[in-house]
């Protein structure tokens, strides 16, 4: 293991560590929007990753979902969410990371997502692969859309104006279901260990993305915006699968942005 990819490993441990102690405290929580919520924990967790990035790579930057990051004067910028799933966290709902990823020269070449939880590191490398605590991973074998369980994500903020709902309702409807945790970091892990064979969600934070990106990649997946158009780390939405029902999927995609749905959105009553 490189050695930034190995501090990675082992800050993210740390800061796990840091969250798990906090967990079963339900420690005080406030709003940073209308839905959002930060934690006392999301603040330790950031101030202990951003410390620890500091003072083994000096000369990064770091972009921090809480602010605590900063610019560098190399080619080299880590993506931190100290705490991925904040509201599951903040309710006791035992669904959360840390995810860090490592960008050079604008190509991500490492990645570290850790559920605390279920002591579950995933980690990847450009060019070397994505592992599940030191055992190889790869994304399923499902051919079929009507075969896949899929999952997605909805924004804290407004969700009773977000369109996500018109392209949930589509697929439930083709698939064996859609799981939504609440964690985009954990779903895209999944779907580089085939335990999901999809996940699509709009809206998401580079930080959000960055290190399941890789991973994914590294895990033989596909992925691209929901038109089908390649993917940017501050895109509007983003489509990863196991590259056997990306085209499946964008096609289905297509329909219901131009309104045209397969099965109607049935009225109260029905």
């Amino acid at each position: 293991m490189p050695p930034h990819l190995e501090t990675a490993v082992e800050i993210a441990r740390e800061a796990g560590a840091v969250l798990m102690a906090r967990f079963d405290r339900r420690i005080a929580i406030e709003s940073k929007g209308e839905y959002d919520l930060v934690t006392e924990a999301d603040r330790a967790s950031e101030r202990l990753i951003v410390e620890r990035l500091s003072v083994q790579f000096p000369s990064h930057g770091i972009v921090a979902e809480e602010g605590g990051g900063h610019e560098g004067m190399s080619g080299f910028r880590w993506y931190v969410d100290p705490l991925d799933g904040t509201t599951n966290f903040a309710h006791g709902f035992p669904c959360f990371n840390v995810t860090m990823a490592l960008e050079s020269a604008g190509e991500l070449i490492a990645g570290v997502i850790f559920d605390p939880v279920r002591d579950e590191m995933f980690t990847a490398e450009r060019g070397a692969g994505a592992f599940l605590n030191t055992k190889r991973i790869h994304v399923s074998e499902v051919a079929k859309l009507a075969d896949s369980l899929v999952a997605t994500g909805f924004p804290s903020r407004k969700r009773h104006l977000h369109v996500n709902i018109h392209f949930y309702h589509q697929l439930a409807m083709v698939t064996h279901g859609i799981r939504r945790c609440g964690s985009a970091a954990i779903d895209l892990a999944y779907v580089a260990c085939g335990r999901l064979d999809a996940f699509w969600e709009i809206g998401l934070n580079p930080w959000d993305m960055a290190a399941g990106l890789l991973l994914l990649a590294e895990a033989g997946g596909r992925y691209s915006d929901m038109h089908g158009q390649p993917h940017q780390l501050r895109g509007p939405d983003l489509l990863v699968d196991n590259g056997l029902i990306h085209d499946e999927i964008l096609g289905m995609f297509g329909e219901i942005f131009r309104g045209q749905y397969r099965v109607p959105i049935p009225a109260i009553g029905d």
